[in-house]
This record gives structure tokens, C-alpha cells and sequence, in this order.
């Protein structure tokens, strides 16, 4: 006969039961969300055809393939909503171009624009898009100068939908490491032979009293921001601040020294998605270090490659404990002075012998069409991690709002990543202005007096407070 059990040994049972079925279910929650944060990696081809032109036409078109390049991102949740980061390997986004890659990428992933961080890498040899500017040149019958349209949606379909397709894992825990570069950076301000300062020390320079000078202000530090799953690296975030070329206006596309030392440290440590980013290097190049010459190319490479090791060496892990979110609105006035008022830019354009000066013009009223309508403002988008931050600057900011976003927060680590919105130009301090930077005159569409605005809205983004 069976024999039955009493009421405590059933009570035992049960609770025994009970307990065993949470801790199943505990176990599949952290298998699938950690603490409640998730982590997922894509990436997107976004070479351009042979043909399409180049950073506005303002270097020769697309005759080669040197090397593909990509769009490489992240997109966190856990937070209020998802954040997005993406790397883009062309020139820049600019005006409406840069909010369609926004929308498409906030739609894809179910969050809002301003949570889209898209950023490009300015390397030359590269697509610039302004969808705006493109159609201002059509509609007076000039073809593409700027970016294909067709082109440009099919592009950004494939990154949305790479977003779309992502698998999530959990995520555990940030990694923050940072490590000197040595001989690449220097700034394009350096003093002449009579102690006053000149700009003329580019991307590459083979004036020898120029090459000779000091580096000059820069930030010599590359940094690395890794993403963990336990003891697994998902994804790291690199950054450093120099414009990413060696030689260029080749019409051979390619990524530069910078892609290419991002795709060797894919290479040697292939667990994680290794994402570059160029920091606000208006300002800065390396002219000091290169002369523009091929050979010099793989030297870049390596000295920027040993950088980005050292810095992923140097990396220290500490649990995920809060992804926050805090943006900053920022609206530039646009310049009037030097030719870039809008009677300026339409005379220009009317009178363009250049595809590159159409393009050029084109731009400019582009932007001009959307500070003057009020259209969406620049966002300043910082993620916010507790003692780690990530902030996005705009344009080609000059390396000294690097360094003063870093000193905000001086007790955290702040990786500064820039040429988000890109429509800006060149974005430098009042001192630039009054010693007569010749930079100025080509690339920066923001007037004089931009520095206190923009100082508060860094400040703003990284802290919360004006």
C-alpha cells in the first residue's frame, strides 16, 4: 500500500519545488538580460560605386576599390530607451542627410532620433552627404557633385536594417583603458620664425620649418571603451583625435590609416567589434609626422595601431551599474563674413567654373536653409555611464573643446567623439578668429562669438547643469 505523505513533508515539497522553478527562471533572465542591460554589434558595407564623387567633388571621384568601407555600431538597452552608436567611414553627414540616418536608425531600433549617434571618420578618399545641397545643384541641372540619391537611401536602408537584423546579449560590464600615441598628432597652429602663430601645418606637410616645430596642443591619448558579457568582450569603442589621412585626393577609395588600424586590431583580437572614432580634430592633424607620401601610410598605421593596443591592454572592467541619456540643444548662427552670407553663396554658385565650388556653395545654402528655419537643432548627445561618459560634438571641432569637455568632468573618463552633425565646418575658439586662421576661409559655415554657446552646451550635455 503507497504510503502518504504528511503535511510538512508535502509543505517541504512544494517549497523546494517553488524555489528550484525561480531559480530556472532567474537563470534564463540572466542568460538573456544580465542586470538588465543588453548589448548588440552590427555593421553595414557602405562603399560607394566607381564614379560617385568624393567629399563633395572636392576631391577626384571614385576610379577604385583600395579598400571597402564600413559602418560599425553598437546599440545599447537598458536604459530609458535604446542608444545607438555608429561609425561611419566617410567624410561627413550634414543638414537633412544626417537626420535621415538618424530617423532610419531610430526607427530601426525602436528609440527616438536624438539616441542615434552617427558619426563619420572625415577620411577624404570618401562619400560627403547633404541631401539638401544635391537637390539645390539639380534643380539648376548640375549632376551629382555631392552624393548619388538613390545611392545615399540604399546605404542607409542597408545600415538600418543591419540594426534591425542585430541579436542582443547581455552586458555586464564597462571597460575603460587609454594609452599615449606617439608621433601622429600635431596642431595646424605652430609659431613662425618671428614668434607669431601660422596655420598652414595640413593633413600632410613637407615644409620642413613647419615639420620641425612642436606638436602643439593636441590630446595625445587614444581611448577604449569595451562593452563586456561576463568575461567576454562584445564590443569596444576607440577613439583619438587627428584627421584620419595619410595621402588622398587619389580617387581610390579607402578607410585610411585610421580604418586600417581598425581593421588589423579586428584581426588580432577578433572577439569583439572593434569601432573607431575620430575625436574633434578640427584642428589637428599630422603634418608634423607625415609628408604625404605612400610609403608613409603604413607607419601611421602602426603607430596608431600600437595606440589602440596599448589602450585595450591597459583596460580595466568594472560592473554596468546605468546607461543614462542627456542631450543638450545647440544652434549655431550661420556665418555672413568671408563670402559664406547667402547673396554670397548663390553669386558663387551662379558663377561656379568648378564642380567643387558648386558643391561648395550648395553646402552653404544648405545649412543656411536650415539655421535660418529653425529647422532640428544640433543635438550634444552624452551617454552616460556613472564615471564614464561618451559625448559627440559636432563638426570639425577644434581639439581644445575636447579637452575642455574632459576637464568638466575631470574625475570620470570622457571619451570625446566628434564630426557628428557635420554641416558646421570648421568650429574653433575666439582666439582662432582674431589671429586669422586661413583654415577659416575654406570649411566653416558657424559665425564668430560660437565659443560661449557652445562651451555651455557641452557643459549642459556632460553634467545636466548650464
Amino acid at each position: 500500500m503507497r504510503r502518504m505523505l504528511g503535511s510538512s513533508q508535502t509543505r517541504n515539497i512544494m517549497k523546494r519545488f517553488r524555489n528550484f522553478i525561480t531559480a530556472a527562471l532567474l537563470c534564463l533572465a540572466s542568460q538573456g538580460t544580465g542586470s538588465g542591460f543588453q548589448i548588440a554589434t552590427f555593421e553595414a558595407d557602405v562603399t560607394p560605386p566607381i564614379g560617385h564623387p568624393l567629399l563633395a567633388s572636392m576631391c577626384p571621384p571614385a576610379k577604385s576599390i583600395e579598400a571597402k568601407l564600413w559602418a560599425k555600431g553598437i546599440v545599447l538597452r537598458g536604459g530609458e530607451k535604446p542608444v545607438v552608436f555608429v561609425s561611419v567611414d566617410w567624410c561627413e553627414i550634414r543638414n537633412d542627410a544626417y537626420d535621415r540616418w538618424r530617423d532610419a536608425l531610430a526607427t530601426a531600433a525602436g528609440t527616438t532620433r536624438e539616441r542615434v549617434l552617427v558619426s563619420s571618420i572625415h577620411q577624404h578618399d570618401a562619400p560627403l552627404a547633404d541631401l539638401t545641397a544635391q537637390r539645390i545643384l539639380e534643380q539648376r541641372g548640375i549632376t551629382t557633385n555631392v552624393v548619388d540619391l538613390k545611392f545615399h537611401e540604399s546605404i542607409v536602408q542597408r545600415v538600418a536594417k543591419a540594426v534591425r537584423n542585430v541579436r542582443s546579449q547581455r552586458l555586464t560590464h564597462i571597460g575603460t583603458g587609454q594609452a599615449r600615441v606617439e608621433r601622429i598628432a600635431s596642431n595646424r597652429r605652430y609659431p613662425g620664425p618671428d614668434g607669431k602663430p601660422l596655420y598652414d601645418r595640413g593633413s600632410a606637410t613637407r615644409n620642413a620649418f613647419a615639420i620641425d616645430a612642436p606638436e602643439g596642443v593636441v590630446d595625445p591619448f587614444a581611448k577604449a571603451l569595451s562593452f563586456w558579457n561576463g568575461d567576454q568582450p562584445v564590443a569596444v569603442l576607440h577613439s583619438y583625435a587627428t584627421h584620419p589621412m595619410s595621402f588622398y585626393r587619389t580617387g581610390r577609395v579607402n578607410p585610411d590609416f585610421p580604418g586600417f588600424a581598425r581593421d588589423r586590431m579586428q584581426k588580432e583580437f577578433p572577439d569583439a567589434l572593434h569601432i573607431y572614432f575620430s575625436g574633434a580634430a578640427g584642428n589637428v592633424t599630422a603634418g608634423k609626422y607625415n609628408d604625404g607620401k605612400p610609403d608613409n601610410r603604413p607607419r601611421l598605421t602602426d603607430r596608431l595601431f600600437a595606440g589602440l593596443q596599448a589602450a585595450w591592454d591597459n583596460t580595466k572592467k568594472q560592473p554596468l551599474r546605468k546607461i543614462g541619456f542627456r542631450t543638450a540643444e545647440l544652434r549655431f548662427k550661420p556665418r555672413e563674413t568671408g563670402g559664406y552670407s547667402r547673396a554670397d553663396l548663390k553669386r558663387k554658385l551662379e558663377n561656379a567654373k568648378r564642380a567643387r565650388d558648386a558643391s561648395h556653395a550648395a553646402m552653404g545654402l544648405s545649412w543656411r536653409d536650415r539655421t535660418e528655419k529653425k529647422k532640428q537643432p544640433i543635438d550634444v548627445p552624452v551617454v552616460d555611464f556613472g564615471n564614464t561618459a561618451f559625448i559627440l560634438l559636432p563638426g570639425e571641432s577644434y581639439i581644445e573643446y575636447q579637452l575642455y569637455a574632459q576637464e568638466v568632468r575631470r574625475d570620470d573618463f570622457v571619451m570625446v567623439a566628434a564630426y557628428g552633425e557635420s554641416a558646421p565646418g570648421y568650429i574653433p575658439l575666439e582666439m582662432h578668429w582674431h589671429e586669422n586662421d586661413s583654415n577659416l576661409k575654406s570649411w566653416c559655415w558657424v559665425a564668430e562669438g560660437s565659443e560661449e554657446r557652445y562651451k555651455k552646451a557641452i557643459k549642459k550635455a556632460l553634467t545636466g547643469v548650464e
